[in-house]
């Protein structure tokens, strides 16, 4: 496989060193492979941290800034960070009023942080921590005990970083997320493996003409492997899986998220047959965006996250935010 890099060894520090030149509103800490705003801490504000394996850009680095995450860690490519790097991201973003976690449901991820936050404890650092658990494809897979976290780790880091720009306390801001996390459920599909660059070729086999329901970030298995299925009824197949495990009862934000190989123009066309099902389903779509948000390297596919809101998480959703991988309003 042809990737554009130098070294599997040197991938991560590599990019960290090209974000760093390309986003002077960041301090990033390539040796210690943390990502930090700025400004930070910024006073009377509640840091927020998150992160994990690196492949999966933007998050969690490209969500640092205003209006997100105060700091990220990035682990090697689909491997957790280490306590270390969480100790160190949460001490630059306290201000005083403590730090949230938001940690996405895979082991090492877990471990990690709740380690992190003993240590961060023992340094006098108020810690909060809220699992992002949203896949409905399976329960326990090869990285997981329980749902996989997904999507939804953007609506929780958003919804919760503007609570925390508006000055909300960590109780609060950890409610919020929370909350979030409980309102949101994701289904991914792949038409295509994604490759490492230490494996330099697919992590798994999909014969060609085949499709894998239910995948996961790391390329983990779904629920099924079908022959290819047109735009409409993979839509018909994923938001089925979503709407079955939480049928909302208002209106919701979506997010098609792209796998990173799957073109703008084929995930639009995806995303007019979702509202299709959505609309036909009865449900309200607030708020749509499309993209490579939660990506799993070179893999082809798309996942759908349904979020539901009220008022006040839709406000929280609309305010301003600028980060590398997502903003507006400001």
């Amino acid at each position: 496989m042809k990737m554009l890099i130098n070294t599997p060894e040197t991938v991560v520090a590599d990019a960290l060193r090209g974000m760093a030149l390309a986003h002077p509103e960041l301090a990033v800490d390539v040796e210690g492979r943390v990502v930090v705003r700025r400004d930070a801490p910024v006073a009377g504000k509640v840091g927020l941290v998150s992160g994990g394996g690196s492949g999966h850009e933007p998050l969690h680095g490209g969500f640092v800034g205003h209006g997100m995450l105060d700091a990220a860690c990035a682990g090697e490519v689909f491997t957790s960070p280490v306590p270390d790097q969480m100790v160190r991201a949460a001490a630059a973003v306290d201000s005083g009023r403590g730090v949230l976690f938001i940690v996405k449901n895979y082991t090492g991820d877990v471990l990690n942080f709740n380690m992190a936050a003993e240590l961060a404890e023992d340094e006098g650092i108020q810690v909060a921590s809220v699992l992002v658990n949203d896949d409905v494809a399976v329960t326990d897979s090869l990285f997981t005990a329980g749902r996989r976290g997904t999507g939804a780790t953007l609506f929780v880091e958003k919804i919760a970083g503007a609570a925390a720009e508006e000055g909300a306390p960590l109780e609060r801001v950890e409610a919020l997320a929370r909350r979030v996390n409980e309102s949101s459920r994701s289904f991914g599909v792949a038409l295509g493996a994604c490759t490492t660059p230490a494996k330099g070729s697919p992590t798994f086999d999909l014969p060609a003409g085949e499709l894998e329901l239910g995948v996961g970030i790391h390329g983990e298995p779904g629920r099924e492997r079908r022959a290819m299925m047109t735009s409409g009824e993979i839509a018909d197949f994923a938001v089925d899986a979503v709407l079955t495990d939480l049928p909302p009862s208002g209106p919701v934000l979506l997010l098609v998220n792209g796998a990173g190989a799957t073109p703008l123009l084929e995930l639009y066309g995806f995303t007019a047959e979702v509202h299709r099902v959505l609309a036909a389903r009865g449900v309200a779509v607030a708020r749509t965006l499309v993209g490579d948000y939660v990506t799993s390297l070179d893999m082809a596919g798309a996942s759908v996250t349904l979020c539901q809101v009220d008022e006040e998480l839709l406000r929280l959703w609309d305010a301003p935010v600028q980060t590398p991988g997502l903003r507006w309003g400001r």
